[in-house]
């Protein structure tokens, strides 16, 4: 009797353990479910501190998902460089933090992860054009409309560019890859700049974003 007594007894707390580890699995899927995409291990890695990364990487992909969602209701997809936030890319960032372009590299990067979650279905765009869209090269129609004349607009993102792909390509012969602000160009913005072209400030903005983008063609080869 004893014997079958204990054998019950066992077979009952086996049967508990088996239903908690059941329930533990499903908790543990829901919730990968609810972060897929925020796994931030996922994302690269370009230096700065722990919470800076945090910090933009959700910001960026909180703001990303809101802008995916509202246009997957509207049933349309927009580029990324359409919406003010991706071009700023400051949204919770504190000088605290630490360098503020890197927040704002991180911070782009989740925006487009997180748009491209929330709103993965546009249209007739095939994956050329949306490769198209996320390396803008040349083509200055894809950078922002910030304002001020269109010759100043062309000469700072075209020296800009110029730039940051001469200094993309020597770091990738070097076999490493910098932040921007490492570049005392990067940082005073003002190649080719003139007062006959207006505000000097407006200037630096394009020409950082050219620079952006020239430096990682350059460093990814093109």
């Amino acid at each position: 009797m004893k014997t079958k007594e204990i054998l019950k007894r066992f077979s009952a707390t086996a049967i508990v353990v088996l239903l908690l580890i059941g329930i533990g699995i499903a908790a543990s899927t829901n919730v990968a479910a609810q972060r897929r995409g925020r796994i931030w291990d996922g994302y690269p890695n370009w230096g700065g501190s722990y919470r800076l990364r945090e910090t933009a990487l959700n910001a960026g992909y909180n703001e990303g998902s809101k802008e995916g969602r509202d246009d997957r209701a509207k049933n349309r997809y927009r580029s990324y460089q359409e919406f003010s936030a991706y071009n700023d890319a400051t949204k919770d960032y504190s000088s605290k933090l630490g360098d503020r372009e890197l927040y704002r590299r991180y911070f782009r990067k989740a925006f487009e992860s997180g748009y491209d979650t929330e709103n993965p279905n546009y249209g007739n765009r095939n994956d050329q054009n949306r490769d198209r869209n996320r390396r803008w090269g040349r083509n200055w129609d894809y950078y922002g409309q910030f304002g001020g004349s269109y010759e100043l607009r062309q000469t700072a993102l075209n020296a800009g560019y110029n730039e940051g792909i001469k200094q993309g390509r020597k770091d990738r012969r070097k076999n490493r890859h910098r932040s921007y602000s490492d570049f005392s160009d990067y940082r005073n913005a003002t190649d080719d700049y003139s007062s006959k072209l207006g505000d000097r400030e407006l200037y630096r903005r394009y020409y950082r974003q050219g620079f952006e983008n020239g430096y990682e063609d350059g460093y990814n080869g093109y």
